[in-house]
């Protein structure tokens, strides 16, 4: 596995006069909620992030300077556009009534619809603490529609083999898989450039089998391919960003890059999010 610079800089070569830049970023921000700590809705152990640190959390967002932000763990728009303030950005979170709530963020110019929530990643939506669906949008370009959908898999099984493992969290991952596979089917089906990016709590190294069932539903090209991360301290990618159908050609693995904090430390990373802002830019054709 190759190491990855942590950097917010996209400098790499030039840019096609007949393309326009678009730059995709997916950031777990753990537990971003404006719940006060001992409210039922969150665990025992759950600090909630203080002004100061969600002032920290904008500027590295400012930093970043994406354009689509795909965002899991955040309780509602309301306390996301603390980080994505409104007039830049238009915030979009799926219907799902938990606190980890998975959205997009997309700069303000760029014309999108909102499409269904992926209910299908919650596989028993009855259950005490359920899962996220996907939030699904389709960005109108100049050269045509990008569909884009941001996720949060199941934690617990980063490298266990799906079809093998009994542990329950593998059991629950391998549920999801199907509703990612159908999805991917139908981008394909349709003709439509897609990306799916968040946290798939996967490493998907090597010849990992979550990865070779996506895609069997269709070709697909992942950034983080063949990189480890910088963030905190380094270690294998769970946040990804793949692409498919045209976006494949699209997306410049080149710019993938990793933006780290400055705070160093467990009570920063607690403080923070225990995972950093994942980029890649695409040149769409106009």
């Amino acid at each position: 596995m190759l190491g990855l610079i942590g950097s917010a800089l996209l400098s790499f070569g030039s840019i096609p006069a007949h393309a326009a830049t678009l730059k995709l970023t997916t950031w777990n921000l753990e537990w971003l909620t404006d719940k006060p700590a001992g409210d039922p809705a969150l665990p025992a152990d759950v600090t909630p992030k203080r002004p100061e640190d969600i002032a920290l959390l904008a500027g590295y967002a400012t930093r970043v300077a994406a354009d689509v932000i795909a965002i899991q763990e955040v309780d509602g728009p309301d306390i996301a556009a603390r980080i994505f303030p409104p007039e830049r950005y238009s915030i979009h979170m799926t219907g799902d009534r938990v606190v980890q709530r998975v959205g997009l963020v997309v700069r303000r110019g760029i014309d999108f619809v909102v499409n269904p929530d992926l209910v299908a990643l919650v596989p028993a939506p009855w259950a005490r603490h359920p899962l996220r669906s996907g939030a699904d949008i389709t960005l109108h370009m100049p050269g045509g529609f990008l569909r884009i959908l941001a996720v949060h898999l199941k934690t617990g099984c980063r490298e266990d083999p799906l079809s093998r493992s009994r542990r329950p969290s593998c059991e629950t991952l391998r549920q999801q898989v199907p509703a990612l596979e159908g999805w991917i089917a139908q981008r394909r089906e349709e003709g439509v450039a897609f990306v799916i990016l968040g946290d798939f709590n996967r490493w998907m190294d090597g010849r990992d089998q979550m990865l070779a069932g996506l895609r069997r539903a269709a070709p697909l090209a992942r950034a983080t391919e063949g990189f480890s991360s910088p963030c905190w301290g380094g270690g294998g990618f769970i946040d990804h960003i793949l692409a498919g159908g045209a976006a494949a050609a699209w997306m410049r693995p080149e710019t993938l890059r990793v933006t780290v904090y400055r705070e160093h430390g467990q009570e920063w990373k607690e403080r923070l999010s225990d995972h950093c802002p994942v980029s890649v830019t695409f040149d769409i054709p106009n």
